[in-house]
C-alpha cells in the first residue's frame, strides 16, 4: 500500500521525501524490518526507536515515522507526527484494510473481571453458533486455534494483524480485553467498538512504568467509551457515575445493590457454582454459573448484558455461562486420593483476594490456606493491605514468591507482613514458592481448601536475572507424585 493513503487522516507536522513509496510492511522493532518497510519509532519506556533508524534502514526500511527530528540521507522519507504510538495504531489499521470493520467488536475493561468475562461472552455467542476471536489476558483465541498471549492488550500492529486472520477465519464477532496501558499507550486507537464494557475499578497498575496514580488510571479506562457504539457499566462500583458522566455514548447498566437495566436477586452461593434470577429488558430468568462466588454474578451480568444487546436468546445465553471454564480462575487442580482440594487464581489486588479467599471460607468445609505474594515492581501499598486480607479471612497464610522482578524478594514479603501482623491470623513465611506449595500440601487435612493465589494461568515466574517456567498445575502434580 502507498504511504499517502496509509498515513491519510493523520496530523503531519512534517513531511520529506515521496509519500508515493510502496510499503511492504509496518515495523516497529528495527530487527524485523524488511525492503521497502515503513519503521516507526516508538520512545518507549525502556529504549527510545529513534535510536534504531540506522539499524532499520541497514534492514531495507525505505520510509520512517518519527516524532523527533532525525538526519537522514534524501532518500528516506520520513514522516513526522505528534505521538508515533498513536500513528502505529492508525497506520497498522490501514495496512490491513480495516479488519475490524467486518466483526462486531466487544471491548472489556476494569481492573478486575476482564479474562473471565470475555470467556463468557465468547461461549454465549459460541452457543448462538457465531464464529468468536478472544484477545486477552490468558491467550488469544480464534475458533480452536490458541496463541500465547504476550500481554493483555497487543500492541497496536500486533492487534490489527490478530484482527486480520480472525477476519480471514470467518470471525463475526471478536471479544477483547482492553487494559489501560492498552488504551494510554494507543493500541486500540482508531477503532469502533460496538460495546464497550466497565466491569469494576480499584487499586492497581501504579507504578514507575504503568499509571503515576489512580486518577489516571482511571481516565485511561474512560478513554474506551470514547470509542464505542454501546456501553455497558456496573452501577455497584464506586466509580460508574464518573464513568456514565463522561462516556461519549450511550450506557446501560448491570448490578446487584443498585437499580441497574440488568440486574440479579436471590443469588445463591454453592462449592461449585452460583444460581441467581436475573431481569433485563430483554427478558427474565433463571441463571446458572459454573464459577462460584459474588464476583462471578457481576462478570455473569455484564456477558448476559452483551448477549443482551446483540440479540442473543436467553435459553442460548443460559446454556453459554451454565458450563463454562476460565483457565487459573477459581481453577481447581486434581489431587486424586487426597482429603484436601487445591485451587488456583490469578488473584493479585486487594480486592480479586478478598474476592476469592470470602467465596472459599463461605463453604470450605475445614481450614482455608491461603498461600500467596506480591509482584516486585509494582504498587507497595497494596502488599500490607493483601497481608490484612488473608489474615483476617484464612485459618492460615504461607506469604511467599510472586514475581518479585528486580525487587528481593524477602523485601516485598515483609511488605506483606507489615498488613497481616494487624490480625490475629496464624502465618508463616517461605520464600521459595515451590516449597510453600509443598508446606502447604503436607500439611493440609480432610475438608481443607488450599487457595494458591497470583499465578493463575501465568506459566511463568520472573526474577532479576532470569524468567522461568512456573505453572502451578505441574507444581501441584510434582509434588503429590514426590508424596506417593
Amino acid at each position: 500500500m502507498e504511504l499517502i493513503k496509509l498515513i491519510d487522516g493523520l496530523e503531519i507536522i512534517d513531511v520529506r521525501g515521496s509519500l508515493e513509496k510502496d510499503i511492504t510492511r509496518v515495523v516497529y522493532d528495527s530487527r524485523r524490518a524488511v525492503p521497502g518497510s515503513l519503521f516507526v519509532c516508538i520512545d518507549g519506556f525502556k529504549t527510545d526507536g529513534h535510536k534504531y533508524v540506522q539499524s532499520a534502514l541497514d534492514n531495507g526500511a525505505t520510509a520512517l515515522l518519527v516524532q523527533k527530528d532525525v538526519v537522514l540521507p534524501e532518500e528516506v522519507t520520513v514522516v513526522k507526527v505528534k505521538d508515533t504510538r498513536y500513528a502505529l495504531a492508525h497506520v497498522s489499521a490501514a495496512f490491513f484494510g480495516h479488519p475490524s470493520e467486518h466483526f462486531n467488536l466487544i471491548g472489556i475493561t476494569g481492573t478486575k473481571g476482564k479474562t473471565t468475562t470475555t470467556y463468557m461472552v465468547k461461549s454465549i455467542l459460541e452457543q448462538a453458533k457465531r464464529t468468536v476471536g478472544l484477545i486477552g489476558t490468558v491467550a488469544n483465541i480464534i475458533g480452536i486455534e490458541k496463541i500465547p498471549a504476550q500481554r493483555t492488550t497487543p500492541e497496536s500492529y500486533d492487534l490489527q494483524e490478530l484482527f486480520d486472520k480472525m477476519k480471514d477465519k470467518g470471525a463475526d464477532s471478536v471479544v477483547m480485553e482492553v487494559s489501560s496501558q492498552g488504551l494510554k499507550l494507543h493500541r486500540v486507537a482508531s477503532q469502533k467498538f460496538n460495546i464497550a464494557v466497565f466491569t469494576n475499578f480499584s487499586q492497581d497498575h501504579i507504578g514507575e512504568n504503568e499509571h503515576p496514580d489512580m486518577e489516571d488510571y482511571l481516565k485511561s479506562k474512560i478513554m474506551l467509551f470514547s470509542m464505542a457504539e454501546r456501553g455497558l457499566v456496573n452501577i455497584d462500583c464506586d466509580y460508574s457515575k464518573r464513568v456514565l458522566s463522561e462516556s461519549k455514548c450511550p450506557c446501560m447498566t448491570f448490578g446487584i445493590n443498585n437499580k441497574a437495566d440488568i440486574m440479579a436477586q436471590d443469588i445463591v452461593t454453592h462449592p461449585d457454582r452460583v444460581e441467581f434470577k436475573v431481569t433485563t429488558p430483554w427478558f427474565s430468568c433463571h441463571m446458572e454459573v459454573s464459577v462460584p462466588g459474588k464476583f462471578s454474578v457481576y462478570n455473569a451480568l455484564a456477558a448476559i448484558g452483551v448477549g443482551g444487546m446483540m440479540g442473543i436468546s436467553p435459553g442460548q445465553i443460559r446454556d453459554g455461562l451454565k458450563e463454562i471454564h476460565i483457565p487459573g480462575r477459581a481453577e481447581v487442580v486434581p489431587t486424586p486420593g487426597k482429603p484436601y482440594t487445591v485451587m488456583i487464581d490469578y488473584a493479585h489486588t486487594p480486592d480479586s483476594l478478598l474476592n476469592i479467599l470470602s467465596t472459599v471460607k463461605s463453604f470450605v468445609p475445614n481450614r482455608l490456606i491461603s498461600v500467596f505474594g506480591c509482584g516486585g515492581d509494582r504498587d507497595r501499598s497494596k502488599r500490607p493491605e493483601m497481608g490484612k486480607i488473608s489474615g483476617e479471612i484464612a485459618d492460615f497464610t504461607i506469604i511467599t514468591s510472586d514475581n518479585p522482578r528486580t525487587e528481593e524478594p524477602a523485601s516485598i514479603i515483609m511488605d506483606i507482613e507489615e498488613g497481616i501482623k494487624q490480625t490475629n491470623g496464624k502465618y508463616t513465611v517461605i520464600e521459595d514458592r515451590t516449597m510453600a506449595i509443598r508446606y502447604a500440601m503436607e500439611h493440609a487435612g480432610e475438608g481443607d481448601i488450599i487457595v494458591l493465589s497470583g499465578k493463575g494461568h501465568e506459566t511463568y515466574q520472573i526474577f532479576k536475572d532470569k524468567t522461568i517456567h512456573y505453572d502451578e498445575r505441574e507444581i501441584v502434580k510434582e509434588i503429590l507424585d514426590d508424596m506417593e
